[in-house]
């Protein structure tokens, strides 16, 4: 069954031969999130889980880019690209319950790279860039960065990503298991295809609850974690600096901090 869908124009979906392709469609905002693309992204994920024909799903972004994050126009605004239950895009506290695989070019930044940690599979372009850089616009990785980065990187690696702010290239994130197949540039997409296709062939069934197994083994969406770290990020994004940051941002300019 072979069925090609388009969600919204914020989000394309194709569904066919098992595999849910999933394209957050906003090139000229770097594939940033916001609300309605956080809404599509979840119902899309739902459609997933519930159809029978579908194995795998894949995540990409178009126009040479990942994910750059929330939207920071739409934060400054009031806006939150959350879900109840759910988190960031609707995806990073409630990843789906059959395999995700992301496919990376260019820049996975803040919620993006969160959206990768999500996944269970990351295949990168050579010239993809991975990074946390909440910390420098007054916010906090709470899109499970911040539990997740330490079961994929050594802590000291973790660490300095997550305080620094600074990206790392896609080869370090593949010499540390974040990346699990690195491609030539362009050629991400075609790479994850390849890969789910062949977990397609595999029985439905045993795929979905293999990664049920390994994903609960690993800590990979414990609720208690994401608990934890809510109420310290709630504190953080009502702050004046997660106001000013978004507002620098906006406004092209160095923001001023007050610690408050």
């Amino acid at each position: 069954m072979g069925t090609a869908l388009v969600d919204t124009e914020k989000v394309l979906t194709d569904f066919s031969d098992g595999v849910a392709l999933m394209t957050i469609n906003r090139p000229r905002a770097r594939n940033a999130v916001d609300a309605e693309t956080a809404a599509a992204l979840a119902a899309a994920v739902d459609e997933l889980d519930a159809r029978d024909d579908l194995v795998v799903g894949i995540l990409t972004g178009a126009g040479g880019a990942f994910c750059a994050g929330m939207d920071l126009k739409a934060f400054a605004r009031g806006e939150r690209p959350s879900l109840p239950g759910r988190g960031f895009a609707g995806i990073v506290e409630k990843p789906p319950v059959k395999p995700l695989i992301v496919a990376v070019e260019g820049w996975a930044l803040a919620g993006g790279c969160e959206l990768v940690l999500a996944a269970d599979l990351v295949v990168a372009s050579r010239e993809a860039r991975f990074g946390l850089p909440e910390v420098s616009r007054g916010l906090v990785a709470g899109g499970g960065g911040l539990l997740r980065l330490p079961n994929v990187l050594p802590y000291p690696v973790a660490m300095q990503m997550a305080l620094t702010g600074d990206p790392v290239s896609a080869e370090t994130a593949h010499r540390y298991g974040l990346v699990t197949t690195l491609t030539e540039p362009g050629s991400a997409l075609a790479e994850a295809r390849a890969l789910a296709a062949r977990i397609a062939r595999n029985g439905p069934l045993a795929v979905r609850t293999t990664k049920q197994i390994l994903a609960a083994a690993a800590g990979h969406t414990d609720p208690a974690d994401f608990a934890m770290q809510r109420e310290a990020v709630e504190t953080v994004l009502a702050s004046e600096d997660a106001a000013e940051g978004a507002r620098a941002f906006a406004e092209k300019r160095d923001p001023v901090w007050t610690g408050r």
